[in-house]
């Protein structure tokens, strides 16, 4: 067993984890961990693309309103005005980087509209924006001299002075970086570090159907449990409504921008059947458009329903969503500009976690927290689309921004 000592430990390659890295790379040398390779995140699969009230008809009050609404009340208001204060100075960062979101004719952002929004507000890059600005991060964070990475490196403890639950509420109970499992060795390795950020992603692999990637099982948060610190609302695990319906393959999302640029969900008999459950149609918040297809599969004994796009231009649709489309066509054999997709609910993300304040501190003296690990408190009972790439690079950012101060 040997030991690595640095001074900031980074647990997790999705956005998060990348970003902290960055920023606090320019302070001291940073060991930055993954369990599988760096590109393997949920990130990489987020489709949609990141919210932000950039419009002069928008701004930050309505964009927190929504917030709101779709997390049912149960939004902490602190987090949720930073989330959405913050988004401007966060996208703008995503730009001096090289990210390319998609624009107009006319130079303006093309911004989508997806379930929950009153405005169009979503950036994206194609229906690829998780995997561009992740490639972006990545190719920084290899290129920077002090931040030294370790692919196929899973963290298995944390490294604490108190580590059970009888003392949690110790002033004295403090991280010290984590054990280290490296897999292709076998090895476990002691990583020393004055700070130490979980980033892990959630944990929605758990489930027979979801939209995540093989990584999402929960690590970051197991662990800090079991090191006691704080966790809250682990019960409100959010659904995404459209997962590609595919037995016995892998998870692949049906983008929340399919619907907002007007696609329709249809059962087998081709009715339009949330003009059944909500006025707001497949633009109601996920939560709801996620049980009524439940209820309504339910109902008639089917296994699925259907996303019909194939009334929209096929030109404009292919642009948006080519890989969707391809993916569709090379799986299922389904062209979307003329056949309707099979969809179904699956279990997507996390709206708990690891309690954090609005730097991303935990109960436990220098652990941090930040992305879907961490429960900020800004999503309530059901998050709203595309606010989970905002915070991760809001949250992540005042944590790096705290540790170096």
């Amino acid at each position: 067993m040997s030991e690595i000592k640095t001074d900031y430990l980074v647990i997790g390659s999705g956005v998060a984890g990348l970003t902290f890295a960055l920023k606090v790379a320019e302070f001291g040398d940073v060991n930055l961990i993954t369990k599988s390779s760096l590109a393997n995140t949920n990130t990489v699969l987020a489709q949609g693309g990141v919210a932000a009230a950039i419009t002069f008809d928008d701004d930050p009050e309505n964009h927190a309103k929504d917030t709101y609404i779709a997390g049912a009340g149960l939004c902490h208001k602190d987090a949720v005005d930073v989330l959405v204060k913050e988004a401007s100075r966060r996208i703008e960062e995503l730009i001096d980087l090289g990210v390319k979101f998609d624009i107009n004719d006319d130079g303006s952002y093309d911004l989508a509209m997806e379930g929950g929004h009153s405005y169009h507000r979503i950036l994206h890059v194609a229906d690829e924006t998780g995997k561009k600005i992740q490639e972006i991060l990545i190719k920084q964070v290899k290129d920077h001299p002090n931040i030294h990475i370790y692919e196929h490196h899973m963290a298995v403890e944390l490294i604490t002075d108190h580590h059970v639950l009888s003392n949690l509420q110790s002033a004295f109970n403090i991280c010290f970086g984590a054990y280290v499992l490296n897999e292709k060795s076998g090895e476990v390795n002691i990583f020393h570090a004055d700070y130490t950020l979980l980033a892990t992603g959630g944990a929605s692999r758990v489930y027979q159907h979801t939209t995540n990637s093989q990584i999402a099982t929960g690590d970051g948060i197991a662990m800090a449990y079991r090191a006691g610190v704080r966790i809250a609302n682990m019960e409100f695990i959010q659904f995404h409504p459209t997962s590609l319906y595919e037995p016995g393959a892998e998870p692949f999302l049906i983008s929340e921008a399919c619907r907002g640029f007007g696609g329709i969900l249809r059962n087998s008999a081709g009715e339009r059947f949330m003009e059944n459950y909500d006025d707001r149609l497949e633009l109601a918040p996920r939560d709801i458009v996620a049980r009524a297809i439940d209820a309504e599969c339910k109902s008639r004994g089917e296994a699925c329903a259907y996303l019909d796009m194939t009334h929209l231009p096929a030109k404009k649709v292919l642009a948006h969503f080519p890989n969707i489309s391809l993916h569709c066509k090379e799986h299922l054999k389904i062209d979307i500009t003329n056949e309707w997709i099979p969809i179904v609910p699956a279990a997507h993300y996390v709206c708990g976690g690891v309690m954090t304040n609005l730097n991303g501190q935990t109960s436990m003296h220098n652990l941090f927290v930040a992305g879907e690990t961490a429960h900020t408190g800004v999503h309530g009972a059901n998050r709203l689309a595309s606010n989970s790439l905002l915070e991760g690079l809001v949250f992540a950012h005042r944590a790096a921004k705290r540790v170096i101060e």
